[in-house]
């Protein structure tokens, strides 16, 4: 039997079911096929709800992106630096190692590797990117604003330092690693936290 647009067709749902391929395949590794599959629709349905697969990837991943975003924002909105920091990492780990979910990060799992004709995808992507070492960097300047944060550390490397961990612990529970094993690396990590001494 032909899949097809089930009669209780909810957008929301189905799109949830998209985020989850992409997350767990990639943008180049998740086939038409497979997307068909999560969503009971065929290719045509999921065209007329969403666009093609670059359009329904822009889609699913502004709808990971934003639920990411509240949460960074959240984190990082505690009124100390490290303390808000910590959290956001602490709480990527658990986001990233959840048992219903798949592991590691849509963003870097999307942003590895490529075709040239997925180069559009992957700019967006490292858009994105570029925007979280920007959003760390303005919060690392007003803590030094504040004097909770070295004004002598460059906030700029600093802020590229903890992306750097970021991405490092989505490749991680990619991998399979533990939740308990990436808490450790995030308190391991945030020994290098200038002290300002």
């Amino acid at each position: 039997m032909a899949l097809g647009r089930p009669r209780a067709f909810d957008k929301e749902v189905t799109l949830e079911k998209v985020v989850d391929v992409f997350w767990t395949h990639g943008y180049e590794g998740s086939s038409m096929a497979a997307l068909t599959a999560a969503t009971g629709l065929s290719k045509p349905s999921l065209y007329a709800a969403f666009g093609d697969k670059e359009q329904l990837f822009k889609t699913a991943f502004a709808r990971y992106r934003a639920r990411q975003s509240e949460f960074a924002n959240k984190a990082l909105a505690h009124p100390q630096v490290l303390a808000g920091v910590e959290a956001l990492l602490m709480g990527l780990v658990d986001r990233q190692t959840q048992a219903d979910k798949p592991h590691g990060c849509l963003m870097v799992h999307g942003n590895l590797v490529g075709t040239p004709e997925s180069r559009q995808v992957r700019e967006e992507l490292q858009l994105h990117r570029r925007a979280v070492v920007s959003k760390l960097r303005e919060r690392l300047r007003k803590a030094q604003a504040e004097g909770d944060f070295p004004a002598d550390v460059n906030a700029a490397d600093f802020a590229l330092f903890i992306t750097t961990l970021i991405q490092g612990l989505a490749v991680q529970a990619a991998g399979g690693a533990s939740r308990k094993a990436l808490h450790r690396v995030v308190t391991l990590s945030l020994q290098a936290w200038p002290s300002g001494d």
